[in-house]
């Protein structure tokens, strides 16, 4: 009679952390997370996940709607000082937005033996003639894909080329990368000698700051803007249209000058684009380009009330694929009502949530000069950014 032993079970994971690092990590929690959700898709080797706090500031009047936007962050004063901005916001009417452009990008690089023949192929992909048949060739990747142009350029005898297409709800890295290498592939029997050294080869440009994207765009660019009311400055601002207006000059658009920054002519719009990101599943490392922003404030109507905007061109969100679909994250997109994808009008979801991330940046933006202005930041920072609890004793 053969007796079949059974295989050993495998450690749990935490056990086997400490078996390899030699370290304990019994404060990350196992439990109580569906790992098939993530499995090929969010997180190899996962041992755990990590738990962050969500707030919600709100409601957001923008464009007519209400929005309660949830915000996953570990800096106390955030969701207090965006839900003020909201709140100033509100009571003068509301904010507008408008979306400039909405195409995400990928940029292959290719070696030509020469560089004339190099501008032979860029002058060929730029050529108006042949851009129906380059669509043809780059929207057979996916339903939604539909190519929108392709700008060159070029080094020595290199050529960077960085094509541009609509996703649908989806942020859409994959789906244009996709396209790309179809176009490549169909390329291949015209200019046999190209030799196509990666397809990502940083003009797009894809988690790094760059001109390119400051001023082409990438993703969706939007403009928000709202006419606060002098009273509303005063009462719920605690501070008066003058100063504001000044600060905004010498902050943010001479002082980042000053430093030589690259679309960051802003207060803090990375912190709230980062801690929307994280509540609704975004790639968080996209806040590179996400959070370009340049912030203006105007005295209008004779002087009494404050016009504010904020001109983002690169906000790179989508309603589907990636971290959107796990639970949490899912729940998130469903609070501001643009979980998945739109069937009647593909795109509308992840155009409605660029939005709102730029509405949530116009009050973070409103509320932290604000504060500046009145000089409030220290001391609101000390009642709501500071922790009296011995955090040692709670870990243990």
């Amino acid at each position: 009679m053969e007796v079949r032993r059974r295989a050993p079970l495998p450690p749990p994971p935490g056990r086997a952390v400490r078996r390899i690092t030699g370290r304990q990590i019994e404060g990350l929690p196992l439990d109580g997370f569906d790992y098939a959700s993530i499995l090929g898709q969010c997180c190899e080797l996962p041992v755990g996940y990590v738990q962050l706090p969500v707030g919600i500031a709100g409601p957001l009047l923008l464009d007519g709607q209400r929005f309660y936007v949830p915000m996953a962050t570990t800096e106390g004063c955030l969701v207090a000082s965006t839900n003020r901005g909201c709140k100033a916001i509100a009571e003068s009417g509301g904010a507008v937005s408008v979306v400039l452009r909405d195409g995400m990008t990928r940029a292959p690089v290719a070696r030509l033996p020469t560089a004339r023949r190099a501008a032979e192929l860029k002058a060929f992909l730029e050529d108006s003639v042949n851009f129906n048949t380059l669509s043809m060739v780059f929207n057979r990747s996916s339903r939604f894909a539909r190519l929108q142009g392709v700008q060159c350029a070029m080094a020595g005898r290199n050529l960077y080329m960085r094509f541009s297409c609509c996703t649908g709800d989806a942020m859409g890295m994959n789906m244009v990368s996709k396209g790309v290498q179809n176009v490549l592939d169909y390329l291949q029997d015209d200019f046999p000698d190209m030799d196509v050294i990666s397809i990502s080869g940083n003009f797009c440009s894809d988690k790094k700051p760059a001109a390119v994207n400051w001023i082409e765009g990438r993703g969706k660019s939007v403009v928000c803007e709202a006419v606060i009311k002098e009273d509303v400055v005063k009462k719920v601002l605690k501070t008066n249209v003058q100063s504001l207006v000044e600060l905004n000059v010498i902050k943010n658009l001479a002082g980042s000058a000053v430093a030589g920054a690259l679309g960051g002519f802003n207060a803090h719009a990375s912190n709230i684009v980062t801690a929307i990101f994280i509540a609704t599943g975004q790639d968080p490392a996209q806040n590179v380009e996400s959070s370009h922003c340049i912030t203006m404030l105007e005295a209008v109507n004779d002087g009494r009330d404050l016009h504010i905007s904020v001109t983002m061109p690169s906000i790179e969100v989508g309603t589907v694929g990636g971290g959107t679909q796990l639970a949490s994250q899912a729940a998130c997109l469903d609070l501001l009502g643009v979980k998945g994808a739109n069937r009647e009008s593909p795109g509308s979801n992840a155009r409605l949530l660029a939005t709102v991330v730029a509405g949530g940046v116009l009050a973070g933006e409103l509320s932290l000069l604000s504060a500046l202005a009145a000089g409030q930041l220290v001391k609101s920072h000390m009642k709501y950014n500071r922790s009296s609890k011995d955090m040692s004793k709670v870990i243990s």
